[in-house]
């Protein structure tokens, strides 16, 4: 017997290989889709002279970051502070940390990176401001803050004008933070399946929003920046005229629960992600098994289905084990696609990509490049 020390498995893909020599479950990115996803977004926020600040939650990938930049985003926004250090390692010299946090540790954390890069951070409780304050005031660092308002989500930020008052009040009484505006993010909105409704509930999120704002104008305060909004809500919160900045992230790669929303107007995202698929198993009639499971696409916003829609005729994707996909089959025998590669939309991009290492990106037959998803399970 040899040593088996630093045995390595092989590469999934290999640039410059054809689409028929990678192995599978791989993540996969289809690059013509993607690049119109990405400059499409770019330039209805130009034309409305709004900032992009995309979320990189969605991607976790420095190097989908550094292109969402070029495009002309303002920076990023990541949504916990372990997350935010592989792009501030990369140098994104502007990150938004859109969540809130407790905690000396998670304080400490937020001044490291504000000593690396400009940070932005959420508060909906004086004891955060008083924390963070501390941890920034002791590293030297200064950290704009920007409390969170509940606009309808029901989840973080305050709802009165008083408790607004409070936080503004309390960062202003911290030597190392700044005051730097708002945020009001109402996640809820984003996957109303009708366009009208859910462009209806954009603009209640967007005037409970401008209410928030009004209400500290009144009192002498400004805000530099009103940011929230997402994919599902983008093209009506640029028009809105309350945002200054908007925070989409799944844009560039249209998964299963965004795709089944309907999409009008300037605002049409293509489906650029996907998860390889090979068919290991057709022992039972009717039945087809492949290797993408649980373990390597998410099913909270529902299974995959099998990419393009009008496969699904023939082949509908049933059941999600740890390691196996089941695939209902007809039309076809099931035998004959043994050996056979899919493509499968996930349901929801973000839980699915941190089930994975990094992208493969495809242009037509051909595998481009191979992007680190370097935040992947970077969750403190």
């Amino acid at each position: 017997m040899h040593e088996a020390r630093g045995l390595k498995p092989p590469p999934a893909a290999v640039v410059g290989h054809s689409l028929s020599a990678l192995a599978t479950p791989a993540l996969l990115i289809e690059l013509d889709a993607f690049e119109a996803n990405l400059a499409r977004m770019a330039e209805l926020a130009e034309k409305a002279s709004v900032a992009l600040r995309p979320h990189a939650k969605a991607h976790k990938s420095v190097a989908i970051a550094e292109r969402q930049v070029a495009a002309g985003a303002v920076g990023i926004c990541c949504q916990k502070l372990s997350e935010a250090y592989p792009f501030v390692a990369a140098g994104i010299g502007s990150i938004h940390l859109s969540n809130e946090f407790i905690g000396p540790d998670k304080a400490a954390m937020a001044a490291e990176l504000a000593a690396h890069t400009r940070l932005s951070v959420c508060v909906d409780d004086v004891r955060q401001v008083q924390e963070i304050g501390a941890a920034a005031a002791r590293a030297g660092v200064r950290i704009v803050v920007l409390p969170e308002v509940d606009v309808g989500q029901g989840r973080c930020g305050v709802a009165s004008a008083d408790e607004l008052l409070a936080l503004v009040e309390a960062i202003d009484g911290q030597k190392a933070l700044r005051f730097g505006g708002l945020q009001g993010y109402h996640g809820g909105v984003q996957h109303i399946e009708a366009w009208a409704q859910r462009r209806e509930a954009a603009q209640r999120a967007a005037e409970a929003t401008a209410g928030y704002v009004r209400q500290l104008e009144a009192r002498g305060l400004r805000c530099p920046v009103v940011t929230g909004g997402g994919t599902g809500t983008a093209e009506f919160d640029l028009a809105s005229g309350v945002y200054t900045e908007i925070q989409p992230g799944s844009y560039l790669f249209l998964d299963g629960h965004y795709g089944a929303i309907e999409w009008q107007g300037a605002l049409q995202p293509l489906h650029a992600l996907f998860v390889a698929a090979t068919v290991m198993s057709a022992a039972r009639p009717g039945v087809a098994v492949c290797d993408v499971g649980l373990k390597s696409v998410a099913v909270d916003s529902g299974l995959p289905h099998v990419w393009p829609r009008d496969a699904e005729g023939a082949l509908n994707y049933a059941a999600a084990n740890d390691e196996h996909g089941v695939l209902e089959v007809s039309e076809v025998e099931s035998t004959t696609l043994l050996g056979e590669k899919l493509w499968l939309v996930p349901g929801h991009c973000d839980p699915t990509v941190n089930l994975h290492d990094a992208y493969v990106c495809v242009r037509g037959e051909r595998i481009e490049a191979v992007w680190a998803i370097e935040a992947r399970g970077l969750s403190r």
